[in-house]
């Protein structure tokens, strides 16, 4: 299945972020800058979007994001510890992580297309799980469309969470 992001997701991201005065954030393992790329594509951008951080390496995780040694890097865990460590960084209201396995083969035990977004606002962090379908450039677009849309929903939401 292949997902394509809406065509208004980055122009919603835009007008909700200069409505609420949010400043956004990306970390990005698995998606390596496309979901930066498609945040940055939304209006006024230099206003509203702090920026982003391709970490792939596990020691740039910790040294930088502050991930906790030893944790598995297509987890939960790592995508919250991610996305606080992103936001923290980069000083942004919301931010939104990407980890897991695009495929085409299993990685450390993990199914191709299984995919963690994170998510860290003032108020706490959370996560969802992704199972997604596809050769790899399908899993990816997949969940850069699915990490525009969480941010877009952090950004809308009243209480940021």
């Amino acid at each position: 299945m292949r997902v394509r992001r809406l065509p208004d997701d980055a122009a919603r991201l835009a007008d909700a972020a200069a409505r609420t005065g949010t400043t956004c954030a990306v970390v990005e393992s698995l998606t390596s800058g496309k979901l930066a790329a498609e945040v940055g594509r939304g209006a006024n951008a230099q206003e509203w979007f702090a920026g982003g951080i391709v970490a792939y390496q596990t020691r740039v995780k910790e040294d930088v994001l502050g991930l906790t040694p030893g944790t598995d890097p297509c987890s939960a865990a790592c995508a919250e510890q991610l996305a606080r460590g992103g936001r923290d960084v980069l000083g942004a209201d919301v931010a939104v992580s990407t980890t897991g396995v695009g495929g085409p083969d299993p990685q450390d035990g993990h199914e191709p297309g299984t995919v963690y977004l994170g998510w860290a606002t003032p108020e706490g962090a959370g996560h969802r799980l992704l199972h997604l379908d596809g050769d790899p450039a399908d899993v990816l677009d997949a969940a850069v469309a699915a990490a525009l849309t969480l941010l877009c929903e952090l950004v809308e939401a009243p209480d940021g969470t």
